[in-house]
């Protein structure tokens, strides 16, 4: 009897260890670690506030962006790969959160492909049906003058072509957030 009370208890402990692990490995943010966050920040070369510096970029169907000659409009610049998993999560939400949303308002959504070929964009925009514009980063050229590592970035630039919001990594409740920065700005201009 004694024996298996004790087989009882072992097991209320070690599902009572299994939830707590469990609670501790789901809490927002406990996947960054402090300094994984200094990392990101330090990664990141503009700050909000900070003029978006100007770039000329390939675009998908061949055509030609530059930055400058968006002026008036909310941009949503997007550093992208086809290989990171988190970039294809946050890259599922734009068709509809994003470019729906903001349809037929002073807003484009121009995400860059960072460092990849044009034959690599190509094959992960048939396999997921994506036609909206894309540009191609293939030298990581225009990346490195935001930021020197981690992908998905998002910079929000407003109408006068300064950062009102920057970030990095895919999170649902950080998009989420990213979302309504994009409706304040398009708004308070």
């Amino acid at each position: 009897m004694a024996e298996k009370k004790s087989n009882k208890s072992l097991w209320v402990m070690l599902a009572l260890i299994a939830v707590i692990l469990a609670v501790i490995l789901l809490l927002p943010g406990c996947d960054r670690t402090a300094k994984e966050a200094d990392e990101e920040q330090a990664a990141t070369l503009v700050k909000v506030g900070d003029t978006a510096p100007d770039f000329v970029v390939g675009m998908f169907d061949g055509s030609q962006v530059r930055l400058s000659d968006l002026r008036g409009k909310v941009v949503l610049l997007n550093f992208w790969a086809t290989w990171c998993p988190p970039c294809r999560a946050e890259m599922a939400r734009v068709d509809t959160d994003v470019i729906e949303r903001f349809a037929g308002r002073d807003f484009v959504f121009l995400p860059l492909s960072r460092g990849e070929a044009r034959s690599d964009v190509a094959s992960f925009r048939e396999k997921n049906g994506y036609d909206f514009p894309m540009g191609l980063d293939s030298t990581k050229s225009v990346f490195g003058l935001y930021a020197s590592n981690y992908i998905p970035r998002n910079f929000l630039i407003d109408r006068e072509g300064k950062i009102a919001a920057t970030s990095v990594g895919y999170d649902t409740a950080e998009f989420d957030e990213l979302i309504r920065t994009i409706e304040k700005t398009l708004e308070n201009q």
